[in-house]
């Protein structure tokens, strides 16, 4: 028999049971208070915020892509951590844009080591796809990047995730603030799942911070900062409501196609990707619903303003949010009960235990490129340069019970409809209809939408006129000289490699 600190009797036979646990020692006491009476998570500067992660060269950060090309977080930090002497990161974020080319000089410098992204674009995928980066980055779709970081490839070990707002216990929001940039549903996953969760924010909010999209049990500091986000650069040409008169015939289409597809029915489910035809198809979606009675369940991924305002008419009854990609949608998810925040997790991971994505009927994708086989490319341009993003297409594409691919048959004087793209990112047997302002080609997997399509006397083409009618148009495209060095390697959704990207020839 052993007495603890509390003169408690413990028995032997109880501590030979528990060998590794020791009496109570009485050391426990009351945590450590703030001025306010009450515990505080708030740190003086992001300088002693880092030092108390415990974060160590070589490891990996994370960050999250709310705000789009408004992002400062990531150049914030990594400025920070560059100028402590930090050296050989992995940095590990949802998406990366044009206003994270400071990144260059970082990478250069040995700052950051590897990259694991979704998307790539401006000045940053630029040099990346010329060889800036002595490991190739790795491209993954949303779904994937949960995928990698539950599966133990990407172990977090500081995630660093800019908030609007937040109380000073950790609860935070993307829907309230001055800089609203919406859902958080990125963000969520490397709260659950990184070793230490630092926020930055620019509101301190009284406590409890409530409904939070990033819950006090995930957050281990807290910092306030100027701004994390710009959410005026949160849409962007990807994002806009187009007026052009080639994309809304496309819009039109696309329409038609999912009107007499056999899928629109009371009850249905859709979502929009981004691209200004694939987002217009919203707009003509209205009046075929009301004519036909018909309400679609919910709408789903990264919501916009036209798929707020079908929400609002009563035409879709809940909207299942991941990302916002305007200020209305960023409102609308702060006051409509109806429109309700999701983590990637949730969206699209392919190994959770069940995805929004597997509840979808129709899907409406962009390409920067489909082949004859149906296989898209979103991620590097005719040039063989990154400039787009992976993001859910792959996710989306493969779940969805029709998937239709949105794209003009040329740009400019580049054929979009080829014979082999130039890197892929959705695999064709996952694509079922591809519309086009020439036509509109269904995948010879799916006889039964070609047959209701048929019915209606739509313009039908097979895919290889429309390849061989791009390149009446453009001329056969020049083959990109490539070195042999890997500077990408494009991984499915279940975390597969899918394809590799190469550095171009100056």
């Amino acid at each position: 028999m052993t007495m603890n600190v509390l003169s408690r009797p413990i028995p032997d036979t109880i501590s030979a049971q528990l060998p590794h646990i020791p009496l109570f020692g009485g050391a426990a006491g009351k945590t450590e208070q703030s001025a306010t009476g009450h515990r505080s998570k708030l740190q003086s500067s992001l300088e002693d915020a880092i030092r108390q992660s415990g974060l160590q060269n070589g490891m990996t950060i994370s960050f999250h892509h709310a705000f789009r090309d408004g992002d400062k977080t990531v150049n914030l930090v990594v400025d920070k951590l560059a100028e402590m002497g930090f050296r050989n990161l992995v940095l590990a974020a949802s998406s990366l844009t044009n206003c994270h080319a400071p990144l260059i000089d970082h990478i250069r410098n040995g700052v950051v080591r590897k990259i694991y992204t979704s998307g790539l674009r401006g000045k940053l995928a630029e040099a990346i796809s010329r060889g800036l980066m002595t490991e190739p980055v790795h491209i993954h779709s949303h779904g994937g990047r949960v995928h990698l970081i539950k599966s133990g490839e990407l172990n977090i070990d500081v995630a660093f995730l800019g908030v609007p707002c937040s109380d000073e216990f950790g609860n935070a929001n993307g829907f309230s603030g001055k800089s609203r940039c919406g859902s958080l549903g990125y963000a969520r996953v490397d709260a659950e799942y990184a070793r230490h969760v630092i926020l930055l924010t620019e509101e301190l909010t009284g406590y409890p911070n409530y409904p939070a999209s990033i819950a006090q049990d995930c957050v281990d500091a807290i910092v306030k900062v100027n701004e994390v986000g710009n959410p005026d650069k949160i849409g962007g040409d990807a994002t806009r409501m187009t007026t052009n008169p080639r994309e809304l015939l496309i819009a039109k289409m696309a329409a038609d196609v999912i009107e007499h597809s056999g899928y629109f029915n009371d009850g249905f489910s859709l979502q929009t990707g981004t691209g200004g035809a694939s987002l217009a198809v919203t707009r003509f979606m209205a009046d075929r619903m009301v004519r036909n009675k018909i309400k679609a369940k919910f709408g789903l991924g990264g919501i916009t303003a036209s798929m707020v305002a079908l929400h609002e008419r009563g035409l879709i009854e809940t909207l299942l949010d991941v990302q916002c990609f305007d200020s209305v949608a960023a409102e609308s998810l702060g006051k409509n009960p109806h429109h309700q925040e999701i983590s990637a997790n949730q969206y699209a991971n392919p190994s959770s235990k069940g995805t929004s994505v597997e509840q979808l009927d129709v899907v409406i994708l962009s390409a920067l490129e489909i082949d004859t086989g149906f296989n898209v490319n979103v991620i590097t341009g005719s040039d063989g340069v990154f400039r787009g993003a992976s993001g859910g297409h792959c996710d989306t594409a493969a779940a969805a019970n029709m998937t239709i691919v949105v794209a003009p048959l040329v740009r400019g004087r580049i054929p979009t409809v080829v014979k082999q793209v130039t890197t892929c990112i959705t695999p064709g047997n996952s694509i079922d209809v591809l519309v086009t302002d020439h036509g509109i080609a269904v995948n010879p997997a799916r006889p039964d939408i070609k047959a209701r399509l048929e019915a209606q006397k739509l313009p039908l083409i097979s895919i290889e006129e429309l390849n061989a009618r791009a390149y009446s148009l453009t001329g056969v495209p020049a083959e990109i000289e490539y070195t042999d060095r890997i500077v990408g390697v494009i991984r499915y959704r279940d975390g597969s490699i899918l394809d590799v990207v190469k550095q171009v020839t100056e």
